[in-house]
């Protein structure tokens, strides 16, 4: 007899599908993918706590949701998203996104304690973390970006996050004054394509490790393939196409991100960036920027869809307004979703780079 504990139970409101049918367990990502590191946070309230739902390291195993998160017919894991939905509490913009969770199944370890993040090899505790440094590495294809946006000039329209590097929002971190603890992100990887191309672009930002309410706190966009996200040209052979798999390796050894992108057909293309100051992927010295970098934070990794396109109507950059009505079926059948599919995904040690 198949009986609902109270983990299941929430599991179960939130659409879990690892269930009886035609007498056997359907499928779930984890059949095909180590999430034994990871959560999730999914588009949606279903249990009426006025929170985003998240499934936890030991929830996902036997977890699936028809919708935003299962195996296609490959056993690919998809990650989809509506444009309004139920969101984080410091974000506008929905998501269906794994974050790293280095402790596992320990809640004996809080998720914001060091033990369950990495640090940097500078970081004056460093040897308390969890890791020192990490490497993530992806394979995915990007099936669907929203098709509309209420102001599509500006840079987040058509476009979505596949992987990044989080830093802790840490008001304990804040208060000491040495400029870290305000959840900033070294990388986000991003795929854009307009509406009109054929082609989109793949690109990263680096955020500049400031307070919020600095004005210079910014993205810095790096090309891949294609173009960055204020270039509204046509990327043409140059570009990835929507369903065209790629892949990236991002690998923080000691304080240096290594990243590598390839795609076949296309030329692989190499960063590094020492994160533990403010000399930028370009080899310059950024005056603006945090003259440590992040050496005084914690950080995770993150992988799947994180939709860029805001429902939000406000004044900056990131407040697209982008339509949606909450309704899946109908944003999904006009267009106003994103949808990623990973081919792999993997958490390893930090690799020293081979010279």
């Amino acid at each position: 007899m198949y009986r609902l504990s109270s983990t299941s139970y929430l599991m179960a409101a939130v659409g879990l599908t690892a269930c009886v049918s035609a007498g056997s367990i359907a499928a779930v990502p984890a059949d095909k993918f180590d999430l034994s590191q990871w959560k999730i946070t999914l588009p949606m309230d279903a249990d009426g706590n006025g929170k985003v739902d998240e499934i936890d390291v030991k929830a996902i195993q036997s977890y699936r949701h028809p919708d935003y998160f299962y195996l296609d017919a490959d056993g690919n894991m998809v990650f989809a998203v509506p444009n309004k939905a139920t969101t984080t509490a410091t974000s506008s913009n929905t998501r269906s996104e794994l974050r790293q969770m280095i402790r596992g199944t320990n809640k004996k370890i809080k998720t914001k304690a060091p033990g369950n993040n990495f640090a940097l090899a500078a970081h004056p505790q460093a040897s308390e973390f969890g890791a020192i440094g990490g490497k993530m590495e992806a394979s995915l294809k990007v099936d669907h970006v929203s098709l509309n946006a209420g102001y599509p000039d500006k840079r987040p329209a058509y476009s979505v996050v596949v992987g990044q590097i989080h830093a802790g929002k840490d008001k304990k971190l804040i208060a000491e004054g040495d400029g870290f603890g305000y959840g900033n992100e070294p990388i986000k990887i991003y795929y854009k394509k307009f509406p009109h191309h054929d082609k989109g672009s793949v690109f990263w930002n680096y955020e500049r490790n400031l307070p919020k309410e600095d004005p210079n706190r910014t993205d810095i966009a790096y090309p891949v393939w294609g173009n960055t996200w204020e270039n509204k040209d046509e990327p043409g052979a140059q570009g990835i196409a929507l369903g065209e798999e790629f892949s990236y390796v991002i690998n923080v050894y000691e304080n240096t991100m290594y990243l590598t992108f390839t795609a076949e057909g296309h030329p692989t293309v190499e960063y590094a960036i020492d994160l533990s100051n403010n000399i930028d992927a370009n080899g310059k010295v950024d005056e603006k920027d945090h003259p440590q970098g992040y050496t005084g934070d914690w950080n995770y990794f993150k992988a799947g869809a994180y939709n860029q396109c805001s429902t939000k109507d406000a004044p900056g950059d990131w407040y697209t307004k982008c339509p949606g009505t909450g309704d899946w079926q109908k944003d999904k059948a006009d267009g106003n979703y994103t949808q990623v599919t990973f081919t792999k995904l993997k958490l390893s040690p930090a690799e020293k780079p081979v010279q």
